[in-house]
């Protein structure tokens, strides 16, 4: 077996880091993606995004990677530097975006906040202040996240499901009218043609997606993406095997939500819970 080469000049960021070197290891072995696919046993198109720095694939995939060009451990010890990295969560929440722009199909589960899809502005900003952001910052990301609200009004936006835990709307704004507001958005919202508004009940009891929010995409080509976020970083999943995964559980919490009327129900009782301003 040849003897290792010294690298040098690479990345010191951990996701470059780890395209490089698939990319000159495949060169160095002087294969096609298509081949590594054939010999490896995944789609060869999930390669290439792994080389484009796309995405990171699992750790299952990388393992055979390893075990293909004869690197034990080296390639699975740069995957997990690179997973473990949280100054990527903006990149790959600007992957992300790009992706949903083109989505033909949203849906998503939400563990304790609206999806920014349903934001009204009084939200928004409490939940962006929320998280630190202030001022100038604050007022252009809640900016933005209105901006984001587009995607799902006009002819040709895109079918959005969406499962709300009631711990979503158990927790309201401090401002009532601006929670009374929310509410009755999410109530108009959830009557739209392409918009699916459920609510899954504390008394569901626990399930296969408890802890982060996830959402899915399903792109032109038919693939599905999955962003998963838990507050402190997100992941963009394109390989198959998790993503298919978490559609059967994303699947069964479905059958355990209210359907869309009992949902809206729901809503509009926790509307009437909203206490009124007092007249003056």
């Amino acid at each position: 077996m040849p003897q290792r080469r010294v690298i040098t000049g690479r990345s010191q960021e951990p996701r470059r880091r780890f395209a490089e070197e698939l990319r000159a290891l495949r060169a160095e072995k002087g294969v096609s993606l298509r081949q590594v696919g054939e010999r490896v046993g995944w789609d060869w198109s999930l390669f290439g995004k792994m080389e484009k720095g796309e995405t990171l694939g699992g750790p299952e995939v990388v393992q055979a990677l390893d075990t293909y060009y004869g690197t034990p451990g080296l390639l699975l010890a740069l995957w997990e530097l690179a997973a473990g990295d949280h100054t990527q969560f903006r990149e790959r929440y600007r992957r992300y975006m790009a992706l949903e722009a083109e989505a033909v199909s949203l849906w998503h589960f939400a563990v304790s906040v609206l999806p920014g899809l349903l934001q009204m502005p009084g939200y928004a900003r409490e939940v962006l202040a929320a998280g630190g952001l202030k001022g100038d910052e604050l007022e252009q990301q809640v900016e933005a996240r209105m901006g984001r609200r587009e995607l799902l009004a006009g002819e040709d936006a895109p079918p959005f499901r969406t499962i709300l835990s009631e711990a979503v709307l158990r927790t309201p704004l401090r401002d009532a009218g601006e929670w009374r507001g929310q509410l009755e958005h999410l109530a108009e919202v959830g009557e739209r043609p392409n918009v699916t508004v459920q609510v899954l009940l504390q008394s569901a009891g626990m399930h296969g997606l408890m802890g982060f929010e996830v959402w899915y995409l399903q792109l032109p080509d038919a693939s599905t993406v999955v962003y998963t976020e838990n507050g402190y970083r997100g992941e963009l999943i394109e390989a198959t095997a998790p993503v298919l995964r978490l559609q059967r559980a994303y699947d069964a919490l479905r059958d355990l939500a209210l359907s869309p009327a009992e949902s809206r129900k729901f809503i509009l009782r926790t509307l009437e819970e909203v206490p009124c301003d007092p007249s003056t």
